[in-house]
């Protein structure tokens, strides 16, 4: 293979993946230096000239003459006879410039060339990806599913493979081959190979972010502010929001005429319920905001427990309202307020009740503290939870928390016998 034919292979590779002019001369010349290196041991005698444009290479070999007999480097020196070869009028103390044809190397040298050639260009590709999703972490994009898999769905967008992980998807998705998909760019890394992963996601808060600010212009334009956002993906989110203009109502226009701004939202993510607050310094009346739809009736903090708590009275028919299916709401609620919230309802003044100490007969003291803790002082208090609620809040085993409910249960059950 002549050097014009290698060079022009080269260019036809790189102009395919996009490798500008300089970047390319500077790979050729780092490969046909390495050809140099391995036949010659060091390549500093050598001069390369490279047109990749139109595919011309020359590859100088430069050497100093000396006398036919002082020749200690055969590299950089060359004998006054071999000189003259060349050329009548060389003589000592010249400089030889002779032309090397690839075809000298050969065969194996110049498939060792391609290959590194091919290596570089690869490394360069992985490289220019990696830096332009870098770029585009938090922003979204659309890919199309070409491949789905049980810890994964793998999608295409500008040819580039993206990965949306189990763990970032909305569960209530179902995904087809050829489907176009949104999500946002979460995390750009390297794999042990350096290739790049580029992991997206549908169930990040900043995608349902990037989302509004799409269905809104007040969002895209500053106006109003998105402060906080917490989900359970597929089932329901909480949105805090604030408007830096008075003259605009931030939950008004995140929720848009008839609610069409929120709905395409609401769609983009399977119909992900969404309830859009507006976001206030005050603690009390933020958690009074994020428990809606119930409406508190009071709001007690204590900032002394890690994490903080609030205890919070609803009225009785709205206790359900309060903790949501589940206790989802309320979970979204502690979230988005940064307390942990336990929801009481509200005790009539005629309506009995036994403080927590009175079962200490019964109950361990380190139970009965805990229970204190997350604002259960009463024994009414405590049968208001679920038992899953009293298990994740106290710390309580199911055995522990059956315990409870059954000596409290019949402590009423005994004052109701005496009172007939």
């Amino acid at each position: 293979m002549q050097s014009s034919d290698l060079v022009s292979s080269f260019a036809e590779i790189a102009r395919e993946k996009g490798i500008d002019r300089d970047t390319l001369q500077l790979i050729v010349e780092d490969v046909f230096r390495a050809m140099i290196k391995k036949r010659y041991g060091s390549d500093d005698s050598f001069e390369i000239i490279l047109n990749p444009d139109h595919g011309d290479v020359q590859i100088l070999h430069i050497r100093e003459v000396v006398h036919d007999w002082d020749v200690e480097d055969p590299v950089t020196q060359i004998d006054r006879t071999s000189a003259q070869r060349i050329d009548g009028d060389f003589d000592i103390g010249d400089e030889v410039a002779e032309e090397i044809d690839v075809r000298d190397f050969g065969r194996r040298v110049v498939m060792t060339a391609r290959q590194t050639f091919s290596q570089r260009i690869r490394d360069i590709e992985k490289e220019n990806v990696f830096q332009s999703y870098k770029e585009l972490v938090g922003e979204i994009v659309v890919g199309e599913v070409y491949q789905i898999r049980r810890r994964e769905v793998l999608v295409i967008h500008n040819r580039i493979e993206l990965i949306l992980p189990k763990n970032e998807q909305i569960y209530r998705d179902r995904y087809r081959k050829g489907d176009m998909l949104r999500a946002v760019i979460k995390e750009v890394s390297r794999d042990v190979a350096g290739n790049p992963q580029i992991i997206i996601s549908r169930a990040d808060p900043l995608f349902m972010e990037r989302l509004f600010e799409l269905e809104v212009p007040e969002i895209d334009e500053g106006i109003v502010e998105i402060r906080r956002i917490v989900r359970e993906p597929g089932d329901r989110a909480k949105v805090a929001v604030v408007s830096h203009d008075d003259r605009i109502d931030p939950v008004g226009a995140c929720v848009g005429m008839k609610g069409s701004r929120i709905h395409a939202v609401v769609r983009e993510l399977g119909n992900e319920n969404i309830d859009v607050v507006q976001w206030t310094n005050d603690v009390h009346e933020l958690i009074k905001r994020a428990l809606s739809p119930a409406k508190p009736l009071a709001v007690q903090l204590n900032d002394e427990l890690t994490p903080p708590r609030a205890k919070v009275v609803v009225q009785a028919e709205e206790v359900s309202q309060a903790i949501g299916r589940g206790g989802i709401n309320i979970r979204l609620a502690s979230a988005l307020s940064g307390y942990e919230i336990d929801v009481y309802r509200e005790i009539a003044d005629d309506e009995e009740d036994i403080e927590i100490g009175e079962f200490s007969d019964e109950i361990d003291a380190e139970i009965l503290q805990r229970l204190r803790d997350i604002g259960c002082d009463t024994a009414r208090a405590v049968l208001e939870l679920s038992m899953e609620e009293l298990m994740r809040r106290a710390g309580l085993e199911e055995e522990q928390a059956r315990f409870i409910h059954r000596v409290i249960r019949s402590e009423f059950a005994d004052e109701g016998d005496n009172e007939s």
